[in-house]
Formats: C-alpha cells, sequence, structure tokens
C-alpha cells in the first residue's frame, strides 16, 4: 500500500524525468484540434478544416503511439502501478481512444473532406470525451498514487525549488 508522501518512480525516464507525461499532451492537442475543425467544417463547409482535420488525426495517432509505448513500459515493469484500478481504467480508455482514433484516419485517408459527416465528427467527439475520462484517471495515477514522482522532490526540499519570478 502507497501512503500519500511515497512515490512510484518512472521506469522511462531521462534524467530521472518520466516521459510519458511529457509526450501527452501532444495527442490531446492534436485530437481535440480534430474536434475543433470538425465543429468548424461543419458550421461552414470549408475543406481547408476536413484537411486539418486529417492531418491532426494522423499527428494525434503517431504522437498518441509514442505516449503509449512509455506507459507501457511503466504498466507492465512495475508491479505496484498494476496493482492500482485506476491504471487498468486509463489503459482502456487509452487503447479505446486509439483504435477509435486508428478508424477516425483509416475513415478519412480517401476523402477527408466527405469523411467529416457525421461519421468522422462522431468520432472525434467520442474521442475528445475518452481523452477526458483517461485524464481523469492519469491524473489520479499521478496526483493521488504518485505514480511516476521523481523522489525526494518535496517542495521542502531548496535543491528542487523552482526560481521565484520577480
Amino acid at each position: 500500500m502507497l501512503n500519500s508522501t511515497s512515490g512510484i518512480r518512472s521506469r522511462a525516464t531521462i534524467a530521472g524525468h518520466p516521459i510519458h507525461p511529457m509526450l501527452v499532451p501532444f495527442p490531446i492537442a492534436f485530437l481535440v484540434g480534430v474536434l475543433a475543425c470538425d465543429l468548424v467544417f461543419w458550421g461552414n463547409r470549408d475543406p481547408f478544416w476536413a484537411r486539418a482535420a486529417f492531418w491532426l488525426v494522423s499527428a494525434g495517432l503517431a504522437t498518441a503511439a509514442l505516449a503509449a509505448i512509455f506507459g507501457l513500459v511503466d504498466f507492465l515493469l512495475i508491479r505496484a502501478v498494476r496493482a492500482i484500478g485506476a491504471a487498468w481504467i486509463h489503459l482502456a480508455l487509452n487503447v479505446s481512444l486509439v483504435l477509435l482514433t486508428a478508424w477516425n484516419l483509416l475513415h478519412r485517408i480517401g476523402d477527408p473532406v466527405a469523411a467529416v459527416l457525421p461519421l468522422g465528427l462522431i468520432l472525434s467527439a467520442a474521442v475528445t470525451l475518452l481523452l477526458l475520462a483517461s485524464g481523469w484517471y492519469g491524473g489520479e495515477l499521478a496526483y493521488r498514487f504518485k505514480v511516476g514522482s521523481i523522489d525526494g522532490a518535496s517542495g521542502d526540499d531548496p535543491r528542487h525549488a523552482m526560481p521565484h519570478a520577480g
């Protein structure tokens, strides 16, 4: 059992910093951008937005796959992570959203403009909802269970303090 001050150090790090949380903002931004482009396309039917959504879903899938590799390393190599229910839910949500994103990309390849309505929009909205749920569980892992924490990095340790501006 974890106590509130201990943490679970990531196995996939750069200079002690976990890689997975460094990468997840990219697929989140790209995939939420797909929904935004789909909604704008729905409103004005300008093909630019359908093409932008195609490139965003492509980038979202590529960066999600990269982030998934590093998240999976910690999931598979750290028994304590696998013992946390939130980790299993986070994994299931992420697998689901990656599969939906792959479907969305395959659906858009032939004709990005015709693919938006209605299925592309439905898929991008579903992925965004899954991202919200997955982010909740990712936050649980990081902040409640301290998965990926950096040992000794408490706010009371001046070696880890951020410089104050002004």
